[in-house]
């Protein structure tokens, strides 16, 4: 759709407040905010701002059948007179930072095809991916990445001013901050919008909308209230928008010169079956969360429960009133418990009791194991339903084991790695061609062919044991299936053609240095042995073709030239 006209246009649009309301629920989730937790699940302070979605979190509807007890613990007021004392264990936000840290942990190795353009260009254009993926590059798609397990998708935008920064960068937005469009299942255009700083006391809202089409932005600043857009304003009458009066033409749209979209739609997972029946609501992503929610609930209110233990458990001491102290009148009486020495009056008490007898001690049990026990099958069922295997969280200790068993205990959180890169590796080849194309367009790049086509590849999440990997090589050179060449290249799988013929260099050397003592320049064989021909290229004897001098491109994304 394009940018709304000015009046009373419901804002964001209402066909978006049910997965809204629900990334809203994931947010309270993934921020730990017990304030938002309270408000979600219908708490002291009810949430109420989307009436349609929330329908079914009205306090009337989520109390149980047949009583007054609400189904959530984080929706349920304190009883009169007790504090409020519920805790908080921020599992969503440690499973949405564990799936970022599976997925971002290093930086994907992207490489371009070298049939797609030439050598030169080709290895010009690797190295400014290799520019494009440097540490805030890289900061931005694990930021990326953890928000999308968060709340179940994310956006990546694409932006540039030279005059901060010679290349292009990203910016990553909040999925309730876009409103897409989608076309077979594809992003087609998407507004962008959020709200300006205030400029009055009033009740009045700013936003600012950006329009992506392929080709251009239209932009739009409107001026209503929290639940509307309201008049259309020009863009010098708010000083955050003052900037697009010159980057805009008189209908306030700016050409990119390119013919794609600057948005990239990233979803965790897919499919989608938290929202089915709900429209254009199907490419959105499914958050690590769904499902799961009664259960973190649960976990929250079993460790609140063990926290009121240890308070209930505290030591308290009851006395007869006979043996307070009296204060003065209208001032109570005391009993002071650090008093060294007390004295007992046979008749005091009315009965024959002795002061011991009258003391009474009281202390609750505190369930530590049983407590225990709840809270970390809780916590296990989470983490399974949420993809993910105890030992990705610390649940088995810290235990020195080998590769093999590692990958063994995190089998499950390896597969659901596995499958988000799925949905990764897409994102990232698309948002580093709009980079390119932004980067010739508009920053002068030279060199650089964004018709190029890439390849992605992420590293190994366990790395093998060397221990392991020399055994092998071991077993295999003793059998005479492998040469020189793919040993290096097992022992060292991030290394290109290039280190790899270099290591297979130093090796051949070595083997070739006389050993002290041998005026034969035998190298330890028999004289009449045939030595190495030294005109011979390193690698030929491991079925390697190419000439040393021709390496190929491709080899990693770090970067090899000057920007």
């Amino acid at each position: 759709m394009p940018l709304p006209p000015s009046g009373n246009t419901s804002w964001p649009p209402p066909k978006l407040e049910i997965p809204h309301a629900d990334m809203d629920m994931w947010r309270a989730w993934y921020a730990g905010d017990t304030g938002h937790l309270a408000q979600v699940y219908g708490g002291p302070a009810a949430y109420t701002r989307n009436g349609v979605a929330r329908a079914f979190f009205d306090v009337d509807k989520r109390r149980a059948v047949g009583g007054d007890e609400l189904r959530m613990f984080w929706g349920q007021e304190p009883s009169p007179g007790q504090q409020a004392a519920k805790l908080h264990v921020p599992i969503g936000g440690d499973i949405a930072e564990m799936s970022a840290n599976l997925l971002w942990a290093e930086v994907p190795q992207v490489t371009v095809d070298v049939d797609s353009t030439d050598k030169a260009t080709a290895e010009s254009t690797q190295a400014q991916i290799g520019r494009y993926l440097d540490d805030r590059g890289h900061a931005k798609f694990r930021e990326a990445a953890e928000l999308a397990a968060g709340l179940s998708n994310v956006y990546l935008r694409v932006v540039w001013d030279v005059e901060l920064r010679p290349r292009p960068w990203l910016d990553v937005i909040p999925a309730t901050a876009v409103v897409p469009e989608w076309r077979w299942g594809m992003l087609a255009a998407a507004t962008v919008w959020r709200e300006l700083e205030p400029l009055d006391d009033d009740s009045t809202v700013w936003r600012l909308l950006e329009y992506h089409t392929p080709g251009s932005i239209e932009y739009g600043v409107y001026r209503g209230d929290s639940t509307t857009l309201g008049m259309l304003m020009g863009f010098d009458d708010h000083h955050e928008t003052e900037f697009l009066v010159k980057r805009t033409d008189a209908h306030g749209r700016q050409a990119t010169g390119m013919d794609r979209l600057l948005i990239t739609h990233m979803p965790n997972v897919l499919p989608n079956r938290v929202w089915d029946g709900v429209p254009d609501t199907a490419p959105l992503g499914r958050s690590d969360y769904a499902g799961i929610e009664p259960m973190m609930d649960g976990l929250d209110e079993a460790w609140s429960s063990w926290m009121r233990d240890l308070r209930l458990g505290k030591a308290r001491v009851v006395v007869p009133q006979e043996m307070l102290d009296t204060n003065g009148p209208g001032t109570g009486a005391s009993f002071d418990l650090d008093r060294e020495l007390l004295v007992s009056v046979s008749g005091f008490l009315g009965d024959d009791k002795s002061m011991k007898d009258s003391i009474t001690e009281v202390q609750f049990a505190i369930r530590v194991e049983d407590h225990e026990r709840t809270a970390k099958a809780l916590r296990r069922q989470i983490l399974a339903s949420a993809g993910y295997s105890a030992q990705s969280y610390g649940e088995e200790g810290t235990v020195a084991v080998t590769a093999t068993e590692v990958a063994a205990r995190k089998e499950e959180s390896l597969t659901t790695r596995g499958l988000k890169i799925l949905y990764q590796r897409p994102a990232l080849l698309e948002v580093l061609t709009t980079m390119m194309w932004v980067d010739v367009k508009h920053c002068g790049a030279k060199g650089v062919d964004p018709a190029a086509e890439l390849t992605a590849s992420w590293p190994q999440a366990v790395q093998p044991d060397p221990e392991a990997t020399a055994r092998t090589l071991s077993l295999l050179e003793s059998a005479g299936a492998i040469s020189t060449y793919m040993k290096v290249k097992m022992r060292e799988p991030a290394w290109d053609h290039t280190e790899v013929m270099e290591e297979v260099r130093r090796i051949r050397a070595d083997r070739t240095q006389t050993p002290a003592g041998d005026p034969f320049n035998t190298a330890g064989g028999e004289p009449n042995e045939e030595q190495p021909d030294d005109d011979v290229e390193p690698g030929f004897d491991e079925g390697q073709g190419e000439e040393l001098d021709e390496e190929p491109v491709g080899g990693g994304s770090r970067p090899t030239l000057a920007a």
